[in-house]
């Protein structure tokens, strides 16, 4: 149950910055999601670093790793968000917005995932 409560908490914690983050950079007027890309890219990142503190010599514990893994870079990070916002480039017409959002999010998002284990050696 302490596990489950750990998630919930990170989840509620990422969430919010998520929205926060959404809020304030996303582009109402270019239609392009920056806010979404930003989070994606940085729960990446973050992830990353993370997993990579876990497994060096057990430098987080199962429950850190719930709490900040699992919770918070779960609860900060969207998929489906990321989905609907391509789905809407796509029913546009907007074919160069949804290629380079959808490259740049991909090829970006791995590298941070990468860099944060290179970082967290």
């Amino acid at each position: 149950m302490k596990q489950a409560l750990l998630v919930f908490i990170g989840g509620g914690l990422g969430s919010v910055l998520r929205f926060f983050i959404g809020k304030f950079l996303n582009n109402p007027e270019s239609g392009m999601p920056y806010g979404t890309f930003l989070v994606n890219i940085l729960g990446s990142l973050l992830i990353g670093i993370i997993l990579g503190l876990a497994a060096k010599n057990d430098t987080l514990s199962q429950n850190q790793t719930l709490l900040l893994a699992t919770g918070f870079c779960g609860g900060f990070t969207t998929f489906s968000t990321f989905a609907y916002e391509n789905q809407a480039f796509l029913k546009s017409g907007d074919f160069m917005s949804f290629a380079v959002y959808t490259i740049l999010s991909f090829a970006i998002g791995f590298l941070a995932v990468f860099l944060g284990l290179y970082l967290a050696k």
